[in-house]
This record gives structure tokens, C-alpha cells and sequence, in this order.
């Protein structure tokens, strides 16, 4: 494993981030259910805290990858949204997050959405810079 490759696995390990939420009426829509935006907004939030937490450096979402809603998150649930990183290169990073949604009142955790947020860092200037310019990329890799 190159320094690099290992610097990437120990800032990874240390930039997960968890943020749990309450679902209420008020983030719901006429289904009782969370809102999308809403879910949306959170997801982008937490992948931006692992992406910042990851590089220390001011960053830009650049785009969302496949976002999949899979099961509905009722009022009334607990929702937990984990961040990872999962893929850096040189100016950008990608961070995969999966929305979990429980009862209050029983044990029962399913996941229910899963999305892939891509972040560039930039400078003063809004220009791209390097996330790891002390571990600089191979010209060759991807």
C-alpha cells in the first residue's frame, strides 16, 4: 500500500459521520411520509461533514450519484444517516450515504435510502485544489 493509499484508509476510518434525526408532521407530505427533499437535504448535509471532515478543506457538491429510495420512512420514526467516503481523487472525493429508518417504539431497522455525493475542494478563488497535496496522485490513476 502506497502513503497515499494509506492515508486515504486512515482519514476514511475517521471521517464516518452519523447524524440521527426525529421524523415529524412537519417534514412530511399528504403520504404521513418523509418528504424527499427533505431526506435529500439531510443526506447532503452528512455526506458534506464525512467529505470535510476527511480533507479539512472548503468543498463544493458537484453532483449526486444514484440516489434509491427503497422502503418509506413514516412520522414518528428515528432516522439515522452514516457518510462515508468512498472514492478520492485528486481535487474531488465521492461519499456513499445510507439512510436507516427505525420505530420508536420496537427494535425493527431497515435501510431505506442510499446515495453517492461527489464533492470538489476549492480555494479562495472557487478554483479546484488538491484534497491530499502532501500524497500526490499517480499520473496514471484514475
Amino acid at each position: 500500500m502506497t502513503p497515499r493509499e494509506q492515508e486515504i484508509a486512515r482519514r476514511t476510518e475517521l471521517s464516518e459521520s452519523r447524524v440521527t434525526k426525529a421524523v415529524f408532521p412537519p417534514s412530511t407530505n399528504h403520504h404521513n411520509t418523509l418528504f424527499g427533499g427533505t431526506a435529500l437535504a439531510w443526506m447532503d448535509e452528512v455526506s458534506f461533514i464525512a467529505a470535510t471532515r476527511f480533507c479539512r478543506l472548503p468543498l463544493v457538491t458537484v453532483s449526486t450519484d444514484r440516489i434509491d429510495f427503497k422502503h418509506p420512512i413514516p412520522a414518528g420514526s428515528i432516522v439515522e444517516l452514516v457518510g462515508r467516503v468512498v472514492k478520492v481523487g485528486n481535487t474531488s472525493l465521492k461519499v456513499e450515504v445510507e439512510v436507516f429508518v427505525e420505530d420508536m417504539y420496537s427494535a425493527t431497522r431497515e435501510k431505506a435510502i442510499t446515495g453517492v455525493f461527489s464533492f470538489v475542494a476549492i480555494d479562495d478563488e472557487k478554483r479546484p485544489v488538491q484534497i491530499l497535496p502532501a500524497f500526490p496522485q499517480a499520473a496514471d490513476a484514475a
